[in-house]
């Protein structure tokens, strides 16, 4: 048997496999970085590795008995993975080969511009009222599953129909507004919470509202503390706080440009 024959012999295919398989293994965990599925990830993991280290060491048994859990596995990773899984989906779909930076001459589709002074008024009534408020801006997911949890509106955006639905005796306070193509879509909506463990314990519901909608979806969730009148701005599952006027302005008017 000659030499070669001992050794692989990478090509360049095989290093762009390696690197192709590094980026998708960084992405995953990036998405469950900070909530319970990590755990889980890891193991996983870890489990294959196993798996590989047997299997290159010839121990048939072991690798065969190995293999068939990895198989029957894969049907239960599915199922416990599935909000990780749609997130991925959408990093793939939004950020990804359909970025707008990157491909921008590939698609003729933007973001609808927005009116970022009319959301930014509002906000800013509202944080010196300290009144509570959770505002979803979508962009290019029509978030059609979260407007139907509410209350169907339909309005022009105007920072005084903002401000009447957040009166804490307005019946559609309690929820979030639904903005897209610069109308108020739905009030009083329903939305999916953050599973992030390392969520900071004095933000509440809204926080995680605004953070976990940002997870399932391309929106940027705003909200007006109800406690300290700050505004914080949710995007990509990252939540920043204390946002001013100023930045908030700029923030959304990058976002939302052509």
């Amino acid at each position: 048997m000659s030499a070669q024959l001992l050794f692989i012999q990478p090509g360049w295919l095989d290093a762009v496999d390696i690197i192709i398989v590094a980026i998708l293994l960084y992405q995953l965990y990036q998405l469950v970085r900070g909530t319970a599925a990590i755990n889980i990830f890891l193991g996983v993991l870890l489990f294959y590795l196993l798996w590989l280290f047997v299997k290159a060491l010839n121990m048939q048994l072991l690798a065969t008995i190995l293999g068939q859990f990895i198989g029957v596995g894969a049907l239960a990773l599915i199922v416990v993975f599935q909000q990780e899984i749609r997130r991925f989906l959408l990093v793939i779909g939004s950020r990804g080969l359909l970025n707008r930076e990157n491909f921008r001459s590939l698609s003729s589709a933007r973001y609808g511009l927005l009116h970022a002074e009319v959301i930014v008024s509002a906000c800013q009534r509202m944080a010196l009222q300290k009144c509570g408020a959770l505002i979803v801006l979508g962009r290019k997911s029509d978030l059609k599953y979260y407007i139907n949890t509410g209350e169907r509106v339909d309005s022009e955006l105007t920072s005084s129909m903002l401000e009447s639905i957040f009166f804490k005796n307005n019946p559609l306070h309690d929820g979030a507004v639904i903005i897209l193509d610069n109308r108020i879509k739905a009030a009083k909506c329903v939305l999916p919470l953050t599973e992030n463990t390392v969520f900071p314990l004095q933000l509440g519901l809204r926080h995680r509202a605004a953070v976990g909608i940002s997870e399932q979806s391309d929106a940027v969730a705003l909200v007006v503390s109800e406690q300290t009148g700050e505004i914080s701005l949710a995007r990509n599952g990252a939540l920043r706080t204390n946002v001013s006027p100023k930045t908030l302005k700029d923030i959304l008017t990058e976002e939302f440009s052509e």
